[in-house]
């Protein structure tokens, strides 16, 4: 994991609005990995998401909160926003081959959300 590395995208040229802790992460077959997401002053209470899809235009949202701090749960994934330290957290678990691809972190937003590229990967190590 490549910690403090930030990739930022056309999306949110320029902007300091989000940032992925890291952009690549890692996991174990069967395992989990953590996604951290921070964001600037003033999007506390908006919604954010966790998506799959290598091209921005076609992804798909897995889980997404209503602006509140509650935990969402998905398939395998849930995402928590924690306001006072602007940062969401999302949490993949019973990792599978299949897993491995291109996330984005988002904040929905009239017109064009903002949105960070998370590349995720299946630890081979672990794959007995």
């Amino acid at each position: 994991m490549w910690l403090l590395s930030v990739l930022f995208l056309p999306i949110v040229q320029g902007s300091s609005a989000l940032i992925a802790v890291s952009n690549a992460v890692s996991g174990p077959v069967r395992g989990s990995l953590t996604v951290q997401c921070r964001y600037g002053p003033g999007w506390e209470t908006y919604s954010k998401w966790w998506c799959q899809g290598a091209e921005w235009k076609d992804c798909h949202i897995l889980v997404q909160t209503d602006g509140s701090e509650q935990e969402v749960k998905g398939h395998h994934v849930s995402i928590r926003d924690n306001q006072k330290s602007r940062t969401f957290t999302v949490t993949m678990e019973e990792l599978r081959w299949n897993n491995a691809d291109t996330y984005w972190c988002g904040i929905e937003r009239s017109g064009t959300d903002l949105g960070v590229k998370v590349k995720v990967t299946i630890d081979p190590d672990t794959c007995k």
